[in-house]
Formats: structure tokens, C-alpha cells, sequence
């Protein structure tokens, strides 16, 4: 918990001075990618966690691996490094997206479904969803065979789960009563 408030007011420091010098697009961008990064890459995260490998030696490869950083990126992850908080970087990486997404006014959600949704599906669903919501919808759609029919969306905290299999463990539970 109490990475999460460091990482919480890492990201902050970043957000302000990424806006200071006009550049918060590009730090975005560098977030999403580091972020995508360690959560590809096992060994990446093993290696950001590890404690035998010096802050010199860790630079060496942030500078390799993100070599194409804004200059304000690559600094804040060598001062990290220099701290020796690296290993709370995707926590950052995620804690700016989400601050980013609150003050842009941007709603992640996440639809699973069953199979693909179609177009006039899709906009239904996204159309009731719009009502309930300020701001704007950045949508990941994702297909979970296992749900049978029917489609789970995630917005934040809030999930709701309209599936065929949740309906049928529903179902399930009543009866076993």
C-alpha cells in the first residue's frame, strides 16, 4: 500500500512537470510503453526488481531499452533508479495513465464477450453506458469464449456481467439452496 501512495505521487510530480514543459502526450506515450514493456517481458520485471544489479548498471539498459524516451522520461527513471524505486516504475507507469485519464475526462472500459461484437451491438451498449458516465469512453474489447453468450463490461470498480455463464452459476446456486 504504501508503494501506491509513492507511486501515486511519483506519477503527479511527472504529470505537472511533463505539462510544465508541454510534452505530456510524448510521457504518455513512454508510460504506455514501459508499462507494455514489463508486462510482456517476465524478465524485465525480474530485473527491475532485482537488488544484485547496481543503479549504473540499470541506467546502461534504460538507456538502451528507451533510448527514444522525451528527456524528461529518462531522467525521471534514472532519478528512480538513483533513489533506488525502480522496481515501483510500472506502478507509476499505471498511477499517470489513470491520473492522465481523470483529468482528460477519459472513462476506461472493457467489454468481454463471448464472440465479436457487431457494430450496432456495440454502439447499443456503449450508447446506454454514455448516459451514465462524464466524460468520454476509451473502449478495449475482448473475446472470453468461456462466457458462453452475453458480455461483461468493466468501467473502473463498476462491473457488470450480463453472460450466459454467469446466468447459469446464478441459477446454479439457487437450486443448491
Amino acid at each position: 500500500m504504501e508503494g501506491l501512495k509513492v507511486a501515486s505521487r511519483y506519477a503527479q510530480s511527472l504529470i505537472e512537470l511533463a505539462d510544465e514543459k508541454q510534452v505530456t502526450d510524448a510521457v504518455l506515450k513512454d508510460m504506455e510503453f514501459l508499462l507494455a514493456t514489463t508486462n510482456d517481458n517476465r524478465d524485465f520485471h525480474v530485473f527491475l526488481n532485482s537488488p544484485l544489479i547496481n543503479a549504473d548498471k540499470k541506467n546502461d539498459v534504460f538507456n538502451k531499452l528507451f533510448g527514444g524516451f522525451q528527456e524528461i522520461s529518462k531522467k525521471f527513471i534514472h532519478l528512480l533508479t538513483k533513489n533506488k524505486r525502480e522496481m515501483i516504475l510500472p506502478i507509476i507507469a499505471e498511477e499517470f495513465i489513470a491520473k492522465l485519464n481523470v483529468i482528460r475526462g477519459i472513462v476506461p472500459m472493457t467489454i468481454t464477450s463471448a464472440v465479436k461484437l457487431d457494430a450496432k451491438v456495440k454502439d447499443t451498449i456503449l450508447e446506454r453506458l454514455n448516459k451514465s458516465i462524464k466524460g468520454s469512453i476509451e473502449l478495449t474489447e475482448k473475446v472470453d469464449e468461456s462466457l458462453i453468450g452475453g458480455f461483461v463490461v468493466r468501467m473502473g470498480d463498476t462491473r457488470v456481467d450480463a453472460s450466459i455463464a454467469h446466468q447459469l452459476n446464478e441459477m446454479k446456486q439457487r437450486l443448491i439452496r
